[in-house]
């Protein structure tokens, strides 16, 4: 089987509605997609046209008003808050736009979060794979520095280390 015919994610007939005080507002309506392993998406729109929306559901963050979300097979709908927090964590890297770093904390401390969460590791290993994800971004050198010491540069590459550090099937930025 050629690896691109595996879905990764499926959205079909994706709605989000938000009450804004009485008013409904419509973020995403009969959403269908497929991607699938190994491909590379960019979701693009103006300001408000739902794309955000679409990774906060695809990302498990969020649950739609309507229709089926499929990522690796799983319904996210018909999962508990524990489930879609392991899948998550598991599954998924994100980048956040605002990077969400811990402040006071050193870049190593921020990378290694995503794993304290797995509880599938000893300590050392945590530590190990937490420095790999930086030497990766190529921050080696500033892994012990607290993020307010870091460029705004920088301080991305700590997010998107923090991202590849669980080894996720899909990584969200």
């Amino acid at each position: 089987m050629n690896p691109m015919d595996k879905v990764l994610v499926e959205c079909r007939s994706l709605c989000k509605d938000y009450d804004m005080g009485g008013e409904v507002i419509h973020a995403l309506r009969n959403v269908s997609l497929k991607i699938y392993e190994g491909e590379y998406v960019a979701i693009m729109g103006p300001s408000g046209s739902g794309k955000s929306t679409l990774m906060n559901l695809v990302g498990a963050l969020d649950v739609p008003s309507s229709g089926d979300l499929l990522v690796k097979g799983l319904n996210l709908s018909m999962q508990s808050s524990d489930q879609l927090a392991s899948f998550r964590n598991h599954t998924i890297g994100f980048v956040f736009q605002q990077f969400n770093l811990l402040a006071r904390t050193t870049a190593l401390e921020n990378v290694k979060l995503p794993l304290l969460y797995s509880h599938d590791e000893n300590p050392g290993d945590l530590t190990m794979r937490a420095t790999e994800a930086l030497e990766r971004v190529g921050l080696a050198d500033r892994m012990d520095h607290e993020t307010t010491q870091l460029s705004g540069g920088q301080q991305q590459r700590v997010a998107i280390a923090r991202a590849l550090v669980n080894r996720p099937s899909m990584i969200l930025a």
